[in-house]
């Protein structure tokens, strides 16, 4: 089984995705170590309660959850209730009542499931505080990387340029490439937009996901993109597995923390204009059809 280390803000992709990682826990394909939070969607409390709802309706009550940083590195935390509720699950209502994160708790769990996992995949779907923030006081790191975010040549989905967890953390995601001792996987908004979940899919989905997508799916339609919802972090979970086929090429990235007009942006040099070494492997295509039978055929074991 392999061993995974889920990092996310839980709004409602991400409670899509940790949906499918907790249906693969529960067949015996990985081994789900631990779950932790960081701010972004909304706050890292509010998320790890998400995730604690989530994976208690998948019967996953044994996997560890725990809040991580409440702020990003240097900029004012900003979160956002018009995309994914009040509560980051849209429509959904749930009464998880976690007691207060214990200081350091969830770098314990870190810790835990490095030491104890030689090849364990770490997959972060939020901003990149809690990866920043650990690379900066440890220096064992996990050995394989998945990152949702940036946009490379492509339009951002939170200003002209920038995309959401790239912009909410700009810091984070400079330190995460920064000092990552491999190339980190990186699924942009120029892939993850393509991973689509309409109406048509609900009754393929277990009934608990069905009010978190309603809500996504009327903000989707408010920004002109349709009645559908785009599931970002799914798709970063399956490319972080191999279980969709997928391409990617190796750049080294960097993001823009200095100017306000451009914060959070994400560049690739393709042609190692910088002469850095790579340290990222940029995926540039996937198999959304494969994707979504992918996604149906794993969490059936709930419906």
């Amino acid at each position: 089984m392999r061993p995974i280390l889920l990092d996310c803000d839980t709004g409602i992709d991400d409670a899509v995705a940790l949906t499918y990682l907790a249906c693969l826990h529960r067949q015996g394909t990985i081994n789900l170590a631990a779950v932790t939070t960081t701010a972004g969607n909304t706050t890292a409390a509010q998320a790890a309660m998400n995730s604690r709802f989530v994976l208690d309706q998948c019967s996953l009550v044994d996997v560890p959850v725990a809040a991580g940083c409440t702020e990003p590195l240097q900029v004012p935390l900003v979160t956002t209730p018009e995309t994914h509720g009040p509560l980051g699950v849209g429509y959904a209502e749930h009464s998880v009542d976690l007691p207060p994160a214990q200081p350091g708790e969830w770098m314990r769990l870190w810790d835990e499931a490095i030491h104890e996992h030689e090849d364990l995949h770490l997959i972060v779907t939020g901003p990149a505080t809690n990866l920043a923030t650990y690379m900066q006081q440890r220096d064992q790191l996990p050995t394989h990387i998945t990152l949702m975010g940036g946009a490379y040549l492509y339009p951002g989905n939170t200003t002209p340029t920038a995309e959401w967890n790239s912009w909410v953390d700009p810091h984070a995601a400079q330190v995460a490439f920064k000092h990552t001792p491999t190339p980190i996987t990186v699924c942009s908004l120029e892939v993850t937009e393509q991973m689509v979940i309409t109406p048509d899919d609900l009754p393929l989905l277990p009934e608990f996901l069905h009010p978190m997508l309603r809500f996504y799916f009327e903000f989707h339609q408010a920004q002109g993109e349709g009645y559908q919802a785009q599931i970002h972090d799914l798709l970063t979970c399956m490319v972080a597995l191999g279980t969709v086929p997928y391409q990617a090429i190796p750049v080294t990235v960097d993001v823009e923390t200095t100017s306000q007009l451009l914060r959070g942006t994400t560049v690739a040099d393709f042609k190692n204009h910088w002469g850095r070494p790579h340290n990222a492997r940029l995926v540039r295509d996937a198999d959304v059809k494969a994707a979504k039978r992918e996604l149906v055929g794993v969490v059936k074991q709930l419906l």
